[in-house]
This record gives structure tokens, sequence and C-alpha cells, in this order.
């Protein structure tokens, strides 16, 4: 086979390794996020129930992101992360919670086929010191029948998900060599049902809280 023309990292993080987070482990990564959403200066109103979903570990660290409706109607999002338990009998531990809000949902958006958020979670160092943006991608597909979910930089899978509740996290390199993240959604079989850039359609990063700058 010929050398690969992006030297980039694929399916870097371990696939979801849990059920969707309930009980005691649901409470305690709701204080985790909550305490994080405390941060934010902003009126944002009340937090409603927590979505949560899937599991990602990369770099040592799992990644849980959520969302969060408010009683004033905007969302709210984020991510719990924590050292996983690496013997039988240990508990995760340290602990980090990020929290942010937007008024765009897809309610407000009935264009959307995918409604996603994301947030940069690292780096990665390639070719000649240039630096890819390991990025957490979460959401749910808007359109009907998708099974998997899939991460594409230039044309290349770099990550996919299969849905569980109708739920995806990805876990990628983005802004790499001047391509950026796609985001696509497919049945079982394979057939394309939408795509989605996590970026406005002239390129800039997008300025609504849905999509942080790496």
């Amino acid at each position: 086979m010929p050398p690969e023309d992006r030297f980039v990292p694929r399916f870097a993080a371990e696939p979801p390794q849990e059920l969707l987070p309930y009980g005691r482990w649901a409470d305690q990564l709701r204080e985790e996020f909550l305490a994080a959403c405390l941060r934010i200066e902003d009126e944002v109103g009340d937090p409603g129930d927590i979505v949560w979903f899937p599991d990602r570990t990369w770099g040592g660290r799992t990644y849980v992101p959520a969302t969060c409706r408010t009683s004033s109607g905007l969302e709210l999002y984020g991510v719990v992360s924590f050292a996983p338990a690496v013997e039988d009998g240990q508990e995760p531990d340290h602990f980090a919670a990020t929290a942010d809000w937007t008024e765009e949902t897809a309610e407000n958006n009935p264009d959307w086929k995918i409604d996603v958020c994301d947030e940069v979670v690292g780096g990665w160092r390639g070719e000649q010191g240039n630096l890819a943006a390991m990025t957490l991608v979460w959401g749910t597909p808007v359109v009907d029948r998708v099974a998997i979910a899939t991460a594409e930089l230039a044309g290349l899978t770099v990550d996919q998900c299969v849905l569980i509740e109708n739920r995806f996290t990805l876990l990628a390199p983005d802004d790499y060599r001047g391509d950026t993240l796609e985001v696509a959604v497919f049945t079982g079989g394979g057939k394309e049902l939408a795509r989605e850039s996590l970026y406005d359609d002239d390129g800039e990063d997008e300025d609504d809280g849905e999509t942080p700058e790496p």
C-alpha cells in the first residue's frame, strides 16, 4: 500500500466502555458538572435534567460530555473528566469539569441535521511541528435511523462511535494542516444520512458558544 498522505492519529481514543451514567455514579458526575456551571458568570437560569453522552478515554483521562437545558431556555454544555480506575477496587479520581452555555438549540435551527457540541481536550504534534487540536465532539442526530457517527478530516475517517440512546461522542484531531473536522451520521448499513462541519461555511469559528476556538 502507498504511504498515507495525512499522517494523523486515527481512532486514538478508546471506544465507550460503560453504559450512560446512572444512579450514584450519575449523581457524582452531576455534582461536578453543576459546580462548573456555577462558575459561569452570565445569568443562565436554573439547570434542568442533565443529558449524558458516551464516555471516551484518551491520554489517561476519561471524558463524559453533558448537556442541560435551563429555565431561561438556554443550553448548558460541558465535560466531566477523571482519571479512570486501573485496578479492581480502585475508584476514579482527579475529577475536573468544564461548562459553557449557548442560546443556539436544535429547536431554534430547523435546518440542522446533527446537533453537536465540541471542546478541545489536548493537542497532537505532527509533521513539521504542525499541531492538531484533539477535539471531543458529542451530540445527537436530528434525522432518523442513525446508527453510527464518524469524524472525518480531509476525507479520512479518524474516529467513529456507535450511538447509545441516539447519542454519540467522538474524539479526533481537528484544525490540522488547514483541514477541519466534519461529523457524519450513517445507518447501520452504511448509508450516509447527514453531515455537518464544526465551522461556518466561510471557515470562521462559530461564535455562538457551540464551538470553542481550538
